[in-house]
C-alpha cells in the first residue's frame, strides 16, 4: 500500500497542480488531504494562484482516490464545491501491518495532544506546515508540512507511506524527513 499526503493546500491553484502531478508520478493508490484545502484563512497572505473553484475542480477528478479531513479553514461552504466528504475531524486507516493511522489536521489532535493510540500506530496531520516523520514515545508522528505555506525555512513539502517507510519529501526530491515504521 501506497499512500500520499498533503496539507494545508488553501486554494493555490499553481500548488495544487504540482502537487497532483507529484501524485499521479508517485504511483500512489490514494491521496490523503489533511485539512485547509480550500480557504486561505486570513492570517496568511492570499496565496498565489488563489482559486478555491478551480482547485475544487481539479480535485474533484480524483474524489474516489481521496480521504480528507477537515482543518481549521475548511467550511461547510466548502464543502458544497468537493465531491468527497471533508467535514471529518478525523479519520482512522487500519494498515496492512495491523498498525492505525489517525488522520486529522492538527488543531485538534496533534503530536502534543494525541487520542488513544497504540504502540506503533501514527498520527499524521498537518496545521504547523511543518515536516515531520519520526517516533515519539510509542507512537509515530507524520506531518507533510504544506505545499502552499511552508514554515521555518522548509521547501514546499508532501508526504508518503510506502510500506514500512514514512516521508516527506519537497518537490524537488530533497527527503526533509523519514522513518521506519514496524
Amino acid at each position: 500500500m501506497k499512500l500520499f499526503f498533503a496539507s494545508d493546500l488553501h486554494g493555490s491553484l499553481p500548488a495544487t497542480q504540482r502537487m497532483l502531478a507529484e501524485f499521479e508520478r508517485s504511483g500512489a493508490q490514494t491521496l490523503v488531504l489533511l485539512g485547509d484545502i480550500l480557504n486561505h484563512d486570513p492570517r496568511n497572505p492570499v496565496p498565489e494562484g488563489y482559486n478555491p473553484p478551480a482547485v475544487s475542480e481539479l480535485l474533484n477528478q480524483y474524489g474516489e482516490k481521496i480521504i480528507a479531513v477537515r482543518g481549521n479553514c475548511d467550511s461547510e461552504v466548502d464543502q458544497m464545491l468537493l465531491s468527497f466528504p471533508m467535514m471529518m475531524d478525523y479519520a482512522w486507516v487500519l494498515l496492512e501491518s495491523g498498525q492505525r493511522l489517525f488522520l486529522t489536521h492538527g488543531h485538534l489532535y496533534h503530536s502534543g495532544h494525541r487520542p488513544a493510540l497504540k504502540q506503533g500506530d501514527i498520527i499524521a496531520h498537518g496545521h504547523t506546515h511543518i515536516p515531520v516523520a519520526k517516533l515519539d514515545g510509542q507512537q509515530y508522528i507524520f506531518n507533510p508540512g504544506s505545499i502552499t505555506f511552508p514554515r521555518d525555512g522548509f521547501s514546499a513539502s508532501y508526504g508518503v507511506l510506502d510500506q514500512s517507510e514514512l516521508k516527506v519529501v519537497t518537490f524537488e526530491d530533497e527527503i526533509l524527513a523519514s522513518t521506519s515504521i514496524s
